[in-house]
């Protein structure tokens, strides 16, 4: 297990960290809500990839805030 967020642990609105592909090697995360989720499948070695409410895309490595009810 990689310690990351499973699909089932993420909703749109939900506010996280994400890793955008041109960042992989230096790992530098980019923070936002999510708009939607990429990612069809449960879980992925390198994090479900999501769209930002700005339009960015990336894998996710954390979550940061709860979604409003």
């Amino acid at each position: 297990m990689t310690g990351l967020p499973t699909r089932n642990d993420l909703k749109a609105g939900l506010r996280v960290e994400i890793v955008k592909k041109k960042d992989q090697r230096t790992g530098k995360l980019t923070s936002g809500m999510i708009s939607e989720i990429l990612t069809s499948s449960r879980s992925h070695p390198h994090g479900i990839k999501v769209r930002l409410q700005d339009g960015q895309v990336g894998r996710v490595k954390k979550i940061t805030g709860f979604a409003p009810e």
